[in-house]
């Protein structure tokens, strides 16, 4: 059980090293991770027609388990656009240029009477 958390902590600690590194640059950044995606998904390819799945049992069980694990309906629709469906809002494509920037000029308001409140808090907690 040491081991495993050894090498757990090895390999997090590489992780971390390689992600910081890689920021830097991020196109080769997302060239190598486009890398590892692209051999991933060709590693599962040939699992699968070395055991002769079908296309269709490939596809249900694909939808299966993206059902499952939650990541169908977020990675094909998007999380923005289901919520702005159950607001009845429009998408941001379909939005004016003055929707966007009344929204950011919301946001903005919103940040500044929050950091008054907590300067207010603050000075609460002082006395």
């Amino acid at each position: 059980m040491k081991l495993i958390k050894d090498i757990k902590r090895s390999i997090e600690y590489i992780e971390m090293k390689v992600r910081h590194t890689l920021s830097h640059w991020p196109i080769v950044y997302a060239f190598l991770g486009s890398i590892g995606v692209v051999l991933i998904w060709r590693g599962v390819w040939v699992i699968a027609d070395n055991i002769n799945m079908s296309g269709w049992l490939s596809l249900f069980l694909g939808v299966l388990i993206s059902v499952v694990i939650g990541l169908f309906v977020s990675f094909f629709v998007g999380d923005n656009i289901i919520i702005s469906g159950i607001k009845k809002q429009k998408r941001t494509d379909e939005k004016t240029e003055d929707e966007i920037k009344q929204e950011e000029n919301t946001l903005v308001e919103i940040r500044e009477d929050l950091e008054e409140i907590k300067e207010d808090l603050v000075g609460i907690e002082n006395k």
